[in-house]
């Protein structure tokens, strides 16, 4: 899988965290920043993941932040993007089953290591179930 993932200061050392286990996986792993614990701005680096995946037609991307819910609504702004804040093994399934959701945002301040990994790992083997789910990415894609 080619991944795209990105962070603030309040989620880098989740997102190293992942992107050396992805990497451990097999994965193709493209980090957007930050470089460090310095302080960085969440909606420019949910801005250039957005647009990085799209660009480059990555698989998916994931955000990190404090809580995750600062890149997500950033994320969202991106035409194209379907970003999903993940606090759960069922939501990170429901995520990709039901909403097609193409990147996933994590809180580095609010998830331990493990249950982050356990989400990514859940939404990666998850499919999209298309059907009715489908309609609604679409009329979600149309507002």
């Amino acid at each position: 899988m080619n991944i795209v993932i990105g962070s603030d200061h309040g989620g880098f050392a989740l997102k190293e965290e992942l992107k050396k286990r992805l990497t451990e996986q097999g994965c193709q792993v493209k980090d957007v920043g930050c470089s460090g614990n310095e302080t960085a701005d969440y909606p420019e680096i949910a801005e250039k993941l957005c647009r990085t995946l799209l660009d480059e037609k990555k698989d998916f991307g994931i955000l990190c932040c404090g809580t995750g819910i600062g890149v997500s609504i950033a994320a969202n702004k991106i035409k194209g993007i379907r970003a999903a804040l993940c606090s759960d093994c069922y939501s990170a399934r429901m995520a990709k089953a039901h909403n097609n959701a193409n990147v996933i945002t994590l809180g580095g301040r609010t998830v331990g290591t493990e249950l982050a990994w356990m989400m990514v790992q859940e939404y990666m083997k998850e499919t999209f179930l298309g059907g009715i789910h489908e309609t609604r990415v679409n009329m979600i894609n149309n507002l």
